[in-house]
C-alpha cells in the first residue's frame, strides 16, 4: 500500500506542470529569485563586522530578512527590509539581549558592532519577491581572538634520573582566545615529539575550557623521563593560533630549567692555592684543597692523608674544601679525598689523591762574619750557604751588578773601589716567589788616596796677589782619613754624598807671594800612612791695576797741555811770512842758520822755544823765533 502523500504528490504534477507552461507563455513572467551572501566572514574579536546580501537579477519590490540559527537550529527573526524601487523600509526586529544591538544599514545589510564570540553563529538572509518567489542564503560568521600571553609552570622540585618512569615536567596555559590553540613543547628550542598516549618514555596531557566569554583556555602537561644530560637543558612551550585569512601567530614562554639529581660518576681533586706549575706551594701560605663530584645533590666529602700506605681522616663536609693555614713543610705529602654518593653506579671513581710539596728555604749562612776587613792589594774569598726544597740557587751581586752565580765569593788585588756591601741572593727557579738576600759589608784598610781629578782650582789662567780661590781636598782610605792643610781656615772632614768611601775638607784663600812660590798643600792622613796634594799657582801679577791708571792718566794731561801751547804759539805768528810755514824763501831772522848753496835745510830745532847763551829767548823783530 502506497502513501497517501504518494498519491497527493501525483495529483499535483500536473497542475505544476500547467502553471509553468502558463507562466512561460505568459510575456511578463519573472525569473526564479536568487539572492548572494559570503559563505564565510573572519572578524577578530571587538571589531564590527557587516552581512552583505544581495538579490540577483532585477525586482522592483521585494522584502529581505535576516534570521539567526541558534545551535539548537531554531531561527530567530533579527531585522527585516521592505524594497519598493529606492525605497527602503528597515527595522530591527529583535537583538535578541545583545549589546549592542544589531543594526540593518540600506539596502539590508546586517551590522554587528564589536564582534562576540557569542556572535560565531548562521545568519539566514531570506528574500520574498512576489511572484519571483522566495531565495535564502547562510552566511557563517567566525570570530577570531588572540589568547593572552604564554605562561608555564615548571616543576619546582627536585627530579631524579634514576627513576624509570616519566615524571611530570611542567604545564603550560594559553587563556581566552578563539578557536582553541595548539601548545608545543620544545628543549634546547627543538619540538618535542610526544605523543599523547601515556608511556614510560613520556607524553602529554591537555584540557580545554569554554570560558563564560565564550573563548577557550588549553592547558598542556608535559611528561618526560629525564637522563644526566638534561641538567643543562632548556624547555619552553609555544601557543600556536589562528587568525583571519588563514594567517598564524605564536607565543612563547619564558624558559625554564631543571633541577635534576643524577649520582656522582667522577670527581675532581686539585689545590685551588698559588702555585707552580710543578705543583709546588710555598712554606708559610694558606692552601685550599678543594674536591667536586659531578653529581647532584652533592655528596658527603671526605679528606684523608696518606701515612704509611694507611688513610689518616682530616675532615669531613658537603662543599668539598678544605683549607690549610700556614702549611709547613712537613705537611708535604700525598692527600686524598673521596665522595660518599651511594646513588652512583658500582664502577663509578669516587676517589682521587694529589701530592702536595711544600717549597722552603732556610735563612742564608755565611762561612765569615757579616763584616770582613781586608787590606789594600790582598785577595779577599768567602761563602754563603742555605738550605731549601728544591734545590735554591746562590748568585752574589754588588750595587745590583751581578757578580756570579754560586756559593762564593772571590776578590783579588782589592782596591778601595772594591769596598762595600755585597748581597748573597738565594732563589729557586721553579718557585719565582720564594728567595732570601743577605748583606756582607767588606771594608777595603790602607793608606790614604787623593783624587787630583777633583783637586784642582775651581778658575783657570793667570792669578793675580790678592785673589780670592776656595780649594777643595777629596780623599779616602780606611781608617776613615783626616784632612789638614798648609794654610789655616780649612773646613772639618766630612763624607762626600753619593760617593761611598770618600771624604772632603775645602779652604778659601787669597793669594800671596808666598803662595805662588810654595803652593798651598792637602794632607790625608790615616794610621796606614798620609797622602799629600800641593795646589800651584803662576807667578802672580803685582797689584798695579791703580798705578797704571794714574800714571796713564798724567800722560795724556801733559801731552793735552803741549798741544794747547803749540796753537797758542802759531796763532800769535799768524800774519808774520813765513811762520809756520816749512821750506819759505826770503833772509831768515839774524842769528838763524842760512841753508846751504845745496838747497838743504838745516835740521830743525827740537825745543819748543830758542833760547841765547844767557837761557833767555832769543828775539827777532817780533821777539819770536821763526820756528813754530
Amino acid at each position: 500500500m502506497e502513501p497517501p502523500d504518494a498519491w497527493a504528490g501525483t495529483r499535483r504534477a500536473p497542475r505544476l506542470l500547467l502553471l509553468a507552461l502558463l507562466l512561460g507563455a505568459h510575456p511578463g513572467a519573472q525569473a526564479e529569485m536568487q539572492v548572494s551572501v559570503p559563505s564565510l566572514v573572519e572578524v577578530m574579536r571587538g571589531a564590527s563586522v557587516t552581512l552583505n546580501c544581495t538579490p540577483l537579477g532585477f525586482h522592483k519590490e521585494y522584502v529581505l530578512k535576516w534570521f539567526l540559527t541558534d545551535r539548537t537550529k531554531v531561527r530567530r527573526l533579527l531585522a527585516e527590509a521592505q524594497v519598493q524601487g529606492s525605497e527602503v523600509q528597515a527595522s530591527v526586529k529583535d537583538s535578541l539581549g545583545r549589546s549592542p544591538p544589531y543594526r540593518l544599514d540600506s539596502p539590508g545589510r546586517l551590522v554587528l558592532a564589536e564582534a562576540q564570540v557569542s556572535d560565531e553563529l548562521d545568519y539566514v538572509c531570506v528574500v520574498t519577491a512576489g511572484a519571483a518567489g522566495t531565495a535564502e542564503a547562510t552566511s557563517r560568521l567566525q570570530v577570531f581572538a588572540k589568547p593572552e600571553a604564554t605562561d608555564v609552570h615548571p616543576n619546582k622540585g627536585m627530579l631524579s634520573v634514576t627513576d624509570d618512569l616519566a615524571q611530570e615536567i611542567a604545564t603550560c596555559h594559553s587563556r581566552n582566545g578563539n578557536p582553541v590553540s595548539q601548545i608545543t613543547w620544545y628543549r634546547n628550542g627543538e619540538p618535542l615529539q610526544v605523543p599523547m598516549e601515556m608511556n614510560a618514555e613520556g607524553y602529554i596531557t591537555s584540557r580545554t575550557i569554554r570560558e563564560a566569554s565564550g573563548l577557550h583556555s588549553l592547558t598542556s602537561t608535559l611528561y618526560l623521563r629525564l637522563h644526566k644530560a638534561d641538567r643543562d637543558a632548556e624547555f619552553h612551550c609555544s601557543a600556536h593560533f589562528s587568525l583571519p585569512q588563514g594567517q598564524h601567530g605564536r607565543l612563547d614562554s619564558q624558559p625554564f630549567r631543571l633541577s635534576l639529581h643524577y649520582p656522582t660518576e667522577h670527581v675532581q681533586f686539585w689545590v685551588d692555592s698559588p702555585a707552580t706549575a710543578e705543583g709546588w706551594v710555598r712554606e708559610g701560605d694558606s692552601v685550599q684543597l678543594v674536591c667536586r663530584g659531578d653529581g647532584n645533590s652533592s655528596p658527603e666529602y671526605i679528606f684523608y692523608y696518606v701515612q704509611n700506605q694507611e688513610e689518616k681522616m682530616l675532615k669531613a663536609d658537603f662543599l668539598g674544601n678544605w683549607t690549610l693555614e700556614k702549611v709547613q713543610r712537613n705537611q708535604s705529602g700525598i692527600y686524598g679525598c673521596r665522595a660518599e654518593d651511594f646513588d652512583a653506579e658500582d664502577d663509578a671513581k669516587l676517589t682521587q689523591t694529589l701530592e702536595l710539596r711544600v717549597a722552603y728555604l732556610d735563612p742564608i749562612e755565611f762561612s765569615d762574619k757579616e763584616e770582613l776587613s781586608s787590606t789594600l792589594g790582598s785577595s779577599v774569598s768567602t761563602n754563603c750557604s742555605v738550605q731549601g726544597l728544591p734545590a735554591p740557587a746562590l748568585r752574589w751581586t754588588k750595587d745590583s751588578v751581578p757578580l756570579g752565580d754560586g756559593p762564593t765569593l772571590s776578590l783579588s788585588s782589592v782596591t778601595f773601589d772594591s769596598a762595600g756591601t755585597y748581597v748573597c741572593e738565594a732563589y729557586m727557579p721553579t718557585v719565582p716567589l720564594l728567595s732570601r738576600t743577605r748583606m756582607l759589608t767588606l771594608l777595603v784598610e790602607g793608606s790614604p788616596e787623593i783624587s787630583e781629578a777633583e783637586t784642582q782650582p775651581q778658575a783657570e789662567g793667570s792669578w793675580q796677589e790678592g785673589d780670592e780661590v776656595r780649594l777643595v781636598c777629596f780623599a779616602r782610605g780606611y781608617p776613615e782619613p783626616k784632612l789638614t792643610w798648609s794654610e789655616l781656615g780649612g773646613s772639618p772632614t766630612e763624607p762626600v754624598p753619593k760617593r761611598q768611601g770618600w771624604v772632603s775638607s775645602s779652604l778659601t784663600v787669597k793669594l800671596t807671594n808666598a803662595m805662588s812660590q810654595n803652593g798651598v798643600s792637602c794632607e790625608a792622613s790615616n794610621p796606614h800612612g798620609n797622602a799629600w796634594h800641593v795646589f800651584h799657582f803662576n807667578p802672580l801679577a803685582p797689584q798695579t791695576s791703580q798705578a797704571g791708571v794714574a800714571v796713564m792718566a798724567v800722560a795724556v794731561s801733559v801731552g793735552l797741555l803741549l798741544l794747547v801751547v803749540a796753537i797758542f804759539y802759531c796763532m800769535r805768528r799768524k800774519g808774520r811770512p813765513g811762520c809756520c810755514r816749512r821750506g819759505e824763501k826770503g833772509a831768515p831772522p839774524p842769528g838763524d842758520p842760512e841753508l846751504s848753496h845745496s838747497g838743504s835745510q838745516q835740521p830743525e830745532q827740537t825745543g819748543l822755544l830758542m833760547r841765547g847763551p844767557s837761557g833767555k829767548a832769543r828775539h827777532g823783530s817780533g821777539g819770536f823765533g821763526d820756528e813754530c
